[in-house]
């Protein structure tokens, strides 16, 4: 009886090690669709956040079964409120890579950023696509000491977006008010992608040692 339990329990880590890997590959789309303006990369984008939106509740649905018929208790049982409230955040993060194509349609046929921004915008992309890979070893419990290192790629993420903020600005911004804004909310996205990500792991290190990480 145990045995099959750890095993629902190993599922439901792998179900949301999978969601994670949805919100990996959206920010990564997403990304490459503001570099290039390419608005059918947007589309697949926000397409695909209803997949990661009903993963979510086929994940929360299996925790909450699991709750109810097993009564876990301790580490069990942290786990599976680790995965019910990781699913919201992950499913977060999904929205947010969508919130960022969502800004290549609006802008088209102009690009959503500046030329001169692109390379910062790319920078930043590779980050938080690194942090969500990163985040499906975490779920896997394949990666210690993760919750320092993910803090650490979180602050360069978080100076990317103050380099951003501070051009946006200044006074001698040349781009306009449409640009301004795209790349303030571009940068809000990014930077809320990358807490999210912070916040999944450091709840899933509490899961296994019973102890949050400062």
């Amino acid at each position: 009886m145990r045995e099959a339990f750890h095993g629902e329990l190993a599922a439901l880590g792998e179900q949301l090690a999978a969601m994670a890997g949805q919100a990996s590959e959206a920010m990564r789309l997403a990304t490459q669709a503001v570099i290039t303006s390419d608005t059918g990369l947007a589309e697949q984008v926000i397409s695909a956040d209803d997949e990661l939106d009903a993963a979510r509740n086929e994940c929360e649905a299996d925790a909450q079964r699991l709750l109810a018929l097993q009564s876990p208790v301790a580490g069990d049982l942290r786990t599976i409120l680790a995965v019910l409230y990781c699913g919201v955040k992950v499913e977060r993060m999904g929205d947010l890579a969508a919130h960022v194509a969502n800004l290549v349609r609006h802008s088209h046929p102009e690009p959503a950023v500046p030329d001169e921004f692109t390379d910062t915008v790319r920078s930043l992309g590779e980050l938080t696509v690194t942090m969500t890979d990163r985040l499906q070893d975490v779920i896997r419990g394949s990666d210690p000491a993760s919750f320092a290192a993910m803090n650490d790629t979180d602050d360069s993420v978080d100076a990317l977006c103050t380099r951003l903020g501070t051009a946006v600005r200044s006074e001698d911004w040349p781009h306009g008010v449409t640009a301004a804004i795209n790349v303030a909310l571009l940068t809000r996205y990014y930077e809320r992608f990358a807490d999210q990500a912070v916040s999944v792991t450091r709840r899933l290190e509490f899961a296994t040692t019973g102890t949050l990480p400062e």
